[in-house]
């Protein structure tokens, strides 16, 4: 497949505002797409390369190179290409991945130019792409769209049941189970913006801890044990204490879901970049184990002695974990039978939270494990924390947005007058506030010249936040996470936005 057909297809993807139009327009790239394809077009589309970061970024981009008059890539030549490119190291490194992109460039039409720019810097950016791809997909090929999805689930990889898919037919779905070993995607949560709120959507309900630590999945056939993230990754060598653990559990074949944290000297939770530290480390996991130890804390039973518990209500499979898994190593929980009972849910979020835990998940009795996707039977609820920060600088964006001022760099102010930035979003932002912000930030401007347009930090707008953790990166050594935009605050002036001191004094387990 040519790039240039990819590239055309992404660019009417992220313009169509119909679900019903994407999943036609991807449904027609899948049709003419090869088996061997598939492990290039499906991960392009959702703006991910499969080698990762490969080294490649703004500064070596923004150099203008002449584009080719017409297209001859295809997406398995391009792919090869970066390959090369992420094998580049050692000295004069730098100047061979210019060599290499600018090469790359050249053979490229302009609009593949602007494709590939976006790809390598995360620009692309459609919207659960992943989802739509499924049902263009089941389109394309004739297959039911509930299979499909039970196959991804199943497969933990949209690539390879597409691959299966073109290759052999909908028959390929039967090759696709649960199987004690293999990792499926993790059942995922929507939000609620208060226990009252999830309650009266779920009615009886179970109300559990959330957690602030790494999810894992951990899988035991006998002796064997693996550990997987909620990516899929293979993290088993990282955390032999979890693996200890799960050969001592009363089954002997099963698939368990939960999080792995570490827990302080005093009982309450470290700071999840401690856990996500300890469960990143790959050198002398032994010192690393002893130094920051970590817990497995399991709320779900997907399979257990064979048998598939998927389809099965909460009730059900929450019944069969606690068959297997000691009440210590099970969340803490508490059963609401409805609004009603709202008194007990809200009273346990107070204890949730005074815990040091980041705050509840409800969870419907009557639901089945949705693997792979944000079921509406799982509602987060988690305090809100919120910030005036200053923009200091923004990025042109790509695709949908491209023409946009986009991802904001946003600051805080210091001691002595000036701004530190605390980290990047362009989430929450609207068509119309993209518009609004474009405009705005072009007439604070002071350096246009490169794809960062730096304005005067006089514009204030209000960020939700997550979480801090600690950063190297920026001045403050604090990054906020999952920062998304509320709204601009044209109602308050810079030097009425939100300190570093500030923001640390609210966060006192991460400071610097």
């Amino acid at each position: 497949m040519l790039l240039s057909r990819l590239a055309r297809v992404s660019q009417e993807v992220a313009a169509a505002s119909a679900r019903s139009r994407k999943i036609a327009l991807l449904a027609g790239l899948f049709r003419e797409a090869e088996a061997d394809d598939v492990p290039v077009v499906i991960p392009y589309l959702a703006g991910r390369l499969p080698q990762g970061r490969i080294g490649v970024g703004w500064k070596v981009l923004s150099r203008p190179v002449a584009p080719a008059a017409e297209p001859s890539l295809t997406v398995r030549e391009v792919d090869a290409l970066l390959t090369a490119l992420g094998e580049v190291s050692g000295p004069g490194s730098q100047a061979e991945r210019a060599r290499l992109v600018g090469e790359l460039l050249g053979a490229s039409t302009e609009e593949e130019q602007r494709f590939l720019s976006g790809l390598l810097t995360g620009e692309v950016r459609q919207g659960a792409l992943d989802a739509v791809a499924v049902e263009g997909l089941a389109q394309a090929t004739g297959a039911p769209a509930a299979d499909v999805r039970r196959a991804v689930m199943l497969a933990g990889s949209l690539q390879a049941v597409a691959g299966a898919l073109l290759a052999d037919g909908p028959g390929a779905l039967e090759r696709f189970r649960l199987t004690v070993g293999r990792p499926v995607l993790p059942m995922l949560a929507h939000s609620a913006s208060s226990v009252a709120e999830a309650v009266e959507k779920l009615g009886a309900c179970a109300v559990e801890e959330k957690l602030d630590g790494i999810r894992v999945q951990v899988h035991r056939d006998g002796d064997t044990v693996r550990v997987h993230t909620r990516t899929l990754d293979d993290i088993t060598d990282r955390l032999p204490e979890v693996t200890a653990v799960a050969r001592e559990l009363r089954g002997e074949r099963f698939i368990l879901d939960g999080e792995v944290i570490s827990f302080g000297g005093d009982g309450r939770p470290r700071s999840f970049q401690e856990t996500a530290g300890r469960v990143g480390s790959r050198v002398d996991v032994a010192t690393a184990a002893r130094e920051v130890p970590v817990s497995p804390v399991f709320f779900d039973a997907l399979s257990v002695d064979g048998r598939d518990l998927l389809d099965l209500p909460f009730t059900e499979r929450h019944a069969e974990l606690a068959r297997l898994v000691p009440e210590p190593m099970r969340v803490r929980r508490t059963l609401v039978s409805g609004s009603g009972d709202l008194g007990a849910a809200e009273e346990f979020l107070a204890e949730t939270l005074e815990r040091g835990h980041e705050g509840v998940v409800a969870k419907g009795l009557d639901a089945p494990y949705s693997a792979g996707r944000r079921g509406a039977s799982w509602l987060k609820v988690k305090p809100v924390h919120t910030l005036d920060l200053v923009v200091l600088a923004a990025e042109w964006g790509h695709g949908r947005r491209s023409g946009k001022l986009s991802n904001l760099h946003l600051g805080a102010r210091t001691a002595d007058g000036g701004f530190a930035m605390l980290g990047k979003t362009f989430k929450g932002l609207t068509d119309a506030m993209l518009a609004w912000q474009t405009e705005r930030l072009r007439e604070l401007a002071v350096d246009e010249s490169g794809y960062v347009v730096t304005v005067r930090p006089e514009l204030v707008v209000e960020i939700a936040y997550d979480g801090l953790q600690r950063s190297p990166r920026y001045p403050a050594g604090v990054a906020l996470r999952f920062a998304r935009v509320i709204r601009y605050r044209e109602d308050k002036r810079p030097e009425e936005a939100d300190t570093v001191e500030t923001l640390l004094a609210a966060h006192p387990e991460v400071r610097p």
